[in-house]
C-alpha cells in the first residue's frame, strides 16, 4: 500500500500540472471505488479552477472554490498526467480533464482507492479525528510519550494508529523503530520519553529521506512519471527476514504484530 512518502511524491508530481488549471470535464468509468463517488464530483467539480493540491495523511486534496476533491490511492492506485485523448487502459477508472488538454487519470486494479468530496469550510468525517502530521511542528517525542501513557499495545501498532500520528505505515514504522533501536513488540507505555524523542526524530528523517528517493516500490507504486521509488534499495529490516542485519550481522526476525508482518533485529532493537 502506498504510504506517506509515496503519496507526497505523487502530490509533488501532479501539482505543477494541475494547479491553476480548470477542470473542464469529469469522466467516471464507474460509479464507485472503495465507496460510491459522490454526486458533487459530477455536478460541482467541472468548471472549477484547482487552486492548490495538499496532502492530509494519505489523502490528496484538490482545492477549488466549490470544495475539495479527496483522492486516495488505496492499495494499488496511481495518478498520472496524460494526454486527455489517450485511450484509457484497463482499470483506468476516472479522468479529470483539464483546460490544458491534459487529464489527471486514476488507475487502480484492486479498486480500494477513493474519490470523495469535501464542502467548503468543512472537514470530511474521514479526516476529522486524525493525529498530527509527522513532518509538522506539532509532532515530536513529547506528543508520542504523552499519547502512549498506559498503553499496552505494541509500540509499532501504536505508531500505525492514525489518531496518534498520520501516515506512518508498516514499512516506515519498521524502519524508524530500527533506527531508534526500539523493539516493535515493546508495550508503547513502557517506552521512555527520551526514546520517544529519538523515535520522533527517526520517523521524520526516514520519511523525508524516502520522499527524496521517490518512495518505496513494493508491488504497485509508481510515481506520476512512471518511475519507481528507490527507497526499497535502502531498507534495513522491512522484508529482510533471515538476512543479516546491515549494522551488526544478526539475522533479521519477523512476526505478525497487530495483524501486520513486522521485521526487527534482535540485537539492535530492545
Amino acid at each position: 500500500m502506498p504510504e506517506l512518502p509515496e503519496v507526497e511524491t505523487t502530490r509533488r508530481g501532479i501539482a505543477p500540472h494541475v494547479e491553476g488549471h480548470v477542470i473542464r470535464r469529469v469522466i467516471l468509468r464507474r460509479n464507485d471505488l472503495r465507496w460510491p463517488i459522490p454526486r458533487a464530483i459530477r455536478t460541482e467539480l467541472p468548471g472549477q479552477r484547482i487552486e492548490g493540491v495538499t496532502r492530509r495523511a494519505k489523502w490528496l486534496l484538490l482545492h477549488t472554490r466549490a470544495g475539495a476533491a479527496l483522492l486516495h490511492l488505496g492499495m494499488s492506485g496511481s495518478l498520472r498526467i496524460v494526454d486527455a485523448r489517450a485511450r484509457p487502459r484497463t482499470h483506468d477508472h476516472y479522468d479529470l480533464v483539464l483546460d490544458s488538454g491534459k487529464a489527471l487519470r486514476f488507475n487502480d486494479p484492486r479498486r480500494f482507492g477513493s474519490l470523495l468530496w469535501q464542502k467548503p469550510g468543512a472537514t470530511h468525517p474521514l479526516l476529522r479525528d486524525l493525529g498530527p502530521e509527522p513532518l509538522s511542528a506539532e509532532f515530536d517525542g513529547g506528543w508520542l510519550w504523552m499519547r502512549s501513557r498506559g498503553r499496552r499495545a505494541a509500540v509499532k501498532s501504536f505508531l500505525m494508529d492514525q489518531a496518534n500520528v498520520v501516515g506512518v505505515g508498516n514499512i516506515y514504522a519498521s524502519e524508524a523503530l530500527f533506527a531508534a533501536g526500539i523493539h516493535p513488540g515493546r508495550a508503547a507505555g513502557s517506552v521512555a520519553r527520551a526514546r520517544y524523542e529519538k523515535l520522533a526524530d527517526e520517523i521524520r528523517r526516514v520519511l523525508l529521506h524516502a520522499i527524496t528517493r521517490g518512495g518505496t516500490t513494493l508491488r504497485d507504486f509508481l510515481a506520476p512519471d512512471g518511475a519507481p521509488g528507490y527507497f526499497e534499495q535502502e531498507l534495513f529490516v522491512y522484508g529482510r527476514a533471515g538476512e543479516p542485519c546491515k549494522v551488526c550481522g544478526t539475522r533479521i526476525r519477523s512476526a505478525v504484530i497487530g495483524q501486520r508482518m513486522t521485521y526487527w533485529c534482535p540485537k539492535c532493537q530492545r
